[in-house]
């Protein structure tokens, strides 16, 4: 009996001992870098929470200079693992550093649009689209006819009622630079801002100030984010037309990556095929519907948001290129 009873208490320990390791040990760590607004980074934690929550995932956000300068200082010995939410232009660097992971056996290229997939080390994550946006009852209040043109913002009857966002200081005003570079050439696009700026009420300092002028009646035309357009719109009711004119819709590109190294971890490789995939699909349907995706046309989800947008030449969107163009920019 008292042998039976030995035997009893040792099973016992034993499967206490057994469970109170598998409490005490640790999840395997997954750290992102990011740069995207609180709105998202609490949809993708939340996400991620969810889907793994046998990881410890750290998301740590820093604005985009940051972002890019802290990744290309520390290299493949940073902490990071994934980078979510980074210019295309700043990928591009990582990527000539060999700082990035080759994605050709982790992810599906062919779930994008050939023109916004450049190489096999990061994918589209975000397309913020721009557009010539117009606030229909200060038209209306000034009598002036709704332009049909980047040529029209040039007549006098416009002077002190376009704002547009510097593009030294602005990525949503460096897009619309760029794209006009690429449509008419150099000179010519520098030569339209020239006249343009007689126009113009003010440079504004970030992407969202073209949009703001306008709610506030400040501007009756702004070159402004399409989506901050129809957010005011849905939100504020705010008296806007969103227009594209024959160049097409400007924009930029985000991106997402593995550090290179990191795709050996099977847990990383894990966590980037879900933010990739089912991650950036539920960002596109709520934030960004912009096409990324072939398969889905998620601007049919959010109420008057434009369809079927034809979007603008923006090769040599390089950070090399940036840098000559802004220093050639004078307003």
């Amino acid at each position: 009996m008292k042998k039976l009873l030995s035997v009893l208490l040792a099973c016992v320990l034993l499967a206490l001992a057994l469970s109170l390791g598998s409490c005490g040990a640790k999840k395997e760590k997954i750290l992102i870098y990011t740069s995207a607004e609180d709105f998202r980074v609490d949809l993708l934690r939340s996400m991620l929470k969810e889907k793994f929550p046998q990881y410890d995932v750290t998301i740590e956000y820093m604005s985009t200079g940051d972002h890019a300068a802290k990744l290309i200082a520390e290299g493949t010995a940073t902490a990071c693992d994934i980078t979510y939410d980074l210019e295309y232009g700043y990928l591009t660097v990582l990527e000539k550093a060999n700082g990035l992971a080759d994605l050709s056996g982790i992810a599906d290229f062919s779930l994008y649009p050939e023109e916004i997939v450049h190489g096999t080390h990061y994918l589209p994550e975000v397309r913020n689209g721009g557009a010539v946006i117009v606030n229909t009852e200060l038209l209306a209040e000034k009598g002036l006819p709704e332009p049909a043109s980047y040529e029209d913002l040039l007549k006098p009857e416009y002077k002190s009622l376009v704002s547009m966002a510097n593009p030294k200081s602005s990525g949503t005003g460096y897009m619309f630079l760029l794209n006009l570079v690429n449509a008419r050439g150099e000179e010519a696009a520098f030569s339209y801002f020239d006249k343009l700026s007689e126009n113009v009420l003010a440079f504004t300092s970030s992407g969202s100030g073209p949009v703001n002028a306008l709610l506030q009646k400040e501007a009756a035309v702004g070159l402004g984010m399409t989506s901050q357009a129809v957010q005011k719109i849905n939100t504020n009711g705010a008296p806007f037309k969103i227009l594209f004119f024959p160049e097409g819709s400007p924009y930029s590109m985000y991106g997402q990556a593995i550090i290179r190294g990191k795709e050996t971890r099977e847990a990383v490789v894990e966590v980037f095929r879900y933010i990739s995939t089912e991650v950036s699909r539920r960002m596109c349907e709520q934030f960004y519907p912009e096409l990324i995706f072939k398969d889905t046309d998620y601007t049919k989800k959010i109420k008057n948001f434009p369809q079927g947008i034809v979007y603008g030449d923006m090769k040599n969107s390089t950070p090399e290129e940036k840098e000559r163009l802004l220093a050639k920019w004078t307003h």
